[in-house]
């Protein structure tokens, strides 16, 4: 996905290759496609499912699934963090160094909502914000069906080794440690976007 797909040559997906676009689990796609809500068509004489790229179009639009990576394959980044100031800058420094799709929201509930309309590949997230203290956004991320292959790197400037080992396990993917250069960004998003796609 990293250089996206060329529908020209392909105009027919496998349920992975959906689940890669749309940013969700293989298993949901399986889902969609068994409810009847994602039309395509099985091999024959075997359980593989076959979806066209018209049919998830239609799908896409439908249920508002950002179609902006599509083509491209750019990965969705959602910078998560109440500092205003360190989230537009990390933003604006994004968009200009990388292709990335880059959304900034200033609080849980702001990228919740984000979340259900953008689907990210790659979420940002302040581990001191107000509302993430107890992990509880991270927890509904790790919860929600629609999220599975988001990837959560935390940012923080005042954890010890031993607190981001405890965050690793409790669902981040990954911890930033504040202050970091663009480059240590991006070679973290990087690594969690091939993890992917």
């Amino acid at each position: 996905m990293r250089d996206g797909f060329s529908f020209n040559e392909k105009d027919v997906l496998t349920t992975g290759e959906v689940a890669r676009i749309c940013n969700v689990a293989s298993r949901t796609v399986s889902k969609w496609f068994d409810s009847g809500q994602l039309q395509g068509y099985r091999i024959p004489g075997s359980k593989d499912r076959r979806i066209p790229v018209s049919n998830l179009l239609q799908f896409m639009k439908k249920h508002n699934i950002p179609m902006d990576g599509l083509m491209s394959g750019a990965p969705r980044v959602l910078i998560v963090d109440s500092d205003a100031n360190v989230a537009e800058t990390l933003s604006k420094v994004l968009k200009e160094q990388t292709r990335y799709d880059v959304h900034v929201a200033h609080g849980a509930f702001a990228a919740g909502a984000e979340c259900e309309k953008f689907r990210p590949h790659v979420m940002l997230l302040d581990v001191h914000m107000p509302e993430a203290e107890s992990g509880a956004f991270c927890a509904f991320v790790r919860g929600s069906e629609d999220l599975q292959m988001t990837k959560i790197i935390g940012m923080s400037s005042r954890l010890t080794d031993g607190q981001i080992n405890q965050l690793v396990g409790r669902g981040y993917d990954s911890v930033l440690r504040k202050p970091f250069t663009v480059r240590q960004v991006i070679d973290m998003i990087e690594n969690a976007h091939a993890l992917v796609a």
